[in-house]
């Protein structure tokens, strides 16, 4: 079957590869503070493609890790941006399918295209932010 894109025209793709250096990255800045969190790395249409979670965190947050990322990945932005939005009474944003109004969920970009998201649950909001930027800083340094 032939491509349906028009020739020449590619994108970039988060691989397996990828989605464990990010997923070391958020782990060594949780570690570094001694907090214990879920890891969800998910491509651009959403996908899992890896997960972990610290033996001792809560179960709830993984699929709670699993819906940051997805929510970042397909509004391609990060979750803290409805947070600040419900926060500053746009409560809008509650209304939006698969919204997670928590910092925590940060879209995977490369080449300025957003190829997944990353999303960390276990600790406070900002916590969680602190993070996923550690892991997403991971693939703009590759």
């Amino acid at each position: 079957m032939a491509s349906t894109n028009p020739p020449g025209i590619s994108k970039p793709v988060l691989t397996l590869d990828d989605a464990r250096r990010v997923a070391t990255a958020a782990e060594s800045e949780a570690l570094d503070n001694d907090w214990k969190v879920a890891i969800a790395v998910v491509d651009d249409g959403g996908h899992l493609l890896y997960l972990q979670r610290s033996h001792d965190t809560q179960f709830g947050s993984v699929e709670t890790a699993i819906a940051k990322a997805h929510a970042a990945a397909a509004f391609q932005r990060p979750t803290k941006v409805s947070e600040d939005a419900v926060l500053s009474g746009r409560l809008i944003h509650l209304s939006l399918p698969g919204v997670i109004p928590a910092e925590g969920g940060v879209p995977l970009v490369r080449d300025g295209i957003v190829i997944g998201g990353l999303g960390i649950s276990g600790v406070r909001s900002f916590q969680d932010g602190q993070i996923a930027q550690a892991g997403a800083d991971a693939i703009s340094q590759a």
